[in-house]
């Protein structure tokens, strides 16, 4: 008996699209994917209007949620925490009554400009990338979801367009292996960033 496929939400935040060399083609090679949504928080909503009710029940209809975004000043973009301010009401996605969101599944997949050697103790950032996604990774906590180790894409600034290439074609296994139930969670929650080695996570 095969297992039930989950179904991704994708909320994905980019600024400037237009500028993008990395964070579109991620995207891009998700889009026709069934039982992937790609929300562009950022098309559906410049002026920030966020529409709670909708956000709520696509959050309600997907199992794996997943914020795509590059990483700016060690957080999310502004509509990001914007979203989280309003759609992550208590006694629905937290606090009494609030069980909306329990045993679903949050990750984050960034993009950095930076190495992945400046994030570390010893490094420029003097942190690594999961302990700065750590109120990301609280949130997921105190929604009652499961936290998985993020997709990053660092040094992007340096990156030929067939390194592009091969990152979307990761993130697009990734996201199939999510969907598809085939990912192995337990290799996958041993990782500090998931796609440090996806042949052992995807057992491919």
């Amino acid at each position: 008996m095969h297992p039930r496929k989950k179904r991704i939400l994708i909320l994905f935040a980019h600024p400037a699209l237009e500028k993008s060399r990395v964070n579109r083609p991620l995207a891009e090679s998700v889009t026709n994917l069934d039982d992937v949504t790609l929300n562009d928080l950022y098309e559906s909503y410049p002026d920030f209007d966020i529409d709670v009710p909708r956000e709520q029940a696509l959050l309600a209809g997907h199992d794996i949620i997943v914020f795509q975004h590059p990483f700016y000043w060690y957080s999310t973009p502004s509509i990001i925490k914007e979203w989280q301010d309003l759609v992550l009401e208590h006694g629905w996605a937290y606090g009494l009554g609030g069980d909306a969101l329990q045993g679903k599944i949050l990750m984050n997949a960034i993009t950095t400009g930076a190495t992945e050697a400046t994030y570390c103790h010893e490094g420029r950032n003097h942190c690594t990338m999961r302990e700065l996604l750590a109120p990301i990774e609280q949130t997921a906590v105190l929604c009652g979801m499961e936290y998985l180790p993020p997709f990053v894409v660092h040094g992007t600034h340096q990156l030929t367009q067939s390194e592009i290439s091969r990152h979307a074609a990761d993130f697009r296994r990734t996201v199939v292996a999510l969907r598809d139930a085939t990912i192995d969670l337990d290799a996958a929650r041993r990782l500090d960033r998931l796609n440090s080695d996806l042949t052992e996570v995807l057992g491919d």
